[in-house]
């Protein structure tokens, strides 16, 4: 017979830990909640005093919510993540106030002249800088609910720039509701955890609405949280206008996981990585005749080798 803690086939049999009772875990979740309750009162408040000052209220309110939202939040996240959130990649992008944003979910192999010729053909749209006239466009366009194909979306970083091309599938001319992805251009020689060799890294999402930021209140659009699904509908568009465009999976690229991203939208993804290959796409100009890769089509993004890592 085995001993104690030992089954028949003679395999040990490890004894269940119990979870130690922890009066600082207590406290800290206590404290955590009753935060988020004092800054919920505190605003309602805020809300109720102004009423106080009559319709001057509501704009000292309107002001007070400028400056907490796009001044005072994105500063104190800027100054926190800088400390606790390591400077790696880690398959997400980051917001300009240093936030974990959308996951990466896609690569690609091509220069940038293939990149803009399968996305053209694709029915993707290229989409505007942020400016202020594009901002302002895109608030005028939500509210009257006209249609903004090239609306600009939010900056994201990796390798400590912005992405290099970002384009969109609007949804029924709303502008509220659009597929969109964002593109960076590797570093020359960099390679993806595990060895592989890409040219681009991309990140996929669908707008579902407009809302606030849970994370900085600022007015921004809200994700839908099944970012495969917008990933699959990228690669089905390209493969759909160009036989040649290939894709392999790096499965399990990163352990499927459920998270939010700088906005505070719920996001969760089986941890798959497509490779999309565009090195077979054919370029041309405007007369239908082939393009030479060395060619620029639009003064394009930098060479890889001109592209360094850094901190965004």
């Amino acid at each position: 017979m085995g001993g104690a803690g030992a089954e028949g086939n003679g395999a040990t049999v490890e004894p269940v830990q119990r979870r130690r009772f922890s009066i600082n875990a207590m406290l800290d979740g206590f404290f955590f909640v009753f935060a988020g309750l004092a800054s919920l009162w505190l605003a309602y408040l805020l809300l109720s005093e102004s009423f106080a000052f009559g319709w001057w209220g509501i704009l000292v309110f309107l002001a007070f919510w400028l400056v907490l939202a796009y001044l005072v939040l994105p500063r104190i996240h800027r100054i926190l993540t800088t400390i606790y959130v390591p400077d790696y990649f880690m398959g997400r992008t980051r917001t300009s106030d240093g936030l974990l944003g959308d996951p990466v979910n896609l690569a690609l192999l091509g220069d940038h002249e293939q990149l803009l010729a399968a996305m053209a053909a694709a029915k993707w749209t290229r989409a505007d800088d942020v400016t202020l006239r594009s901002s302002w466009r895109i608030v005028t366009s939500t509210i009257t609910r006209r249609s903004y194909d090239e609306a600009p979306v939010s900056p994201l970083f990796i390798f400590g720039r912005m992405q290099d091309y970002a384009f969109q599938q609007e949804v029924e001319g709303n502008p509220a509701k659009r597929h969109h992805v964002r593109f960076w251009r590797c570093p020359d020689g960099w390679l993806l955890p595990g060895g592989a060799r890409v040219d681009w890294l991309a990140a996929g999402t669908f707008d579902r609405a407009v809302g606030l930021s849970l994370f900085t209140l600022q007015v921004t659009h809200k994700i839908d949280a099944d970012t495969d699904i917008e990933r699959d509908h990228i690669i089905a568009t390209l493969r759909a206008a160009d036989p040649a465009v290939a894709v392999t999976v790096l499965t399990d690229f990163s352990t499927g996981y459920h998270s939010r991203n700088g906005g505070g939208d719920t996001i969760r993804t089986d941890g798959d990585l497509p490779v999309v290959d565009l090195r077979a796409v054919a370029v041309t100009d405007a007369a239908g005749a082939p393009v030479s890769a060395a060619a620029s089509v639009d003064g394009g993004v930098p060479s890889a080798a001109s592209v360094t890592g850094g901190t965004p």
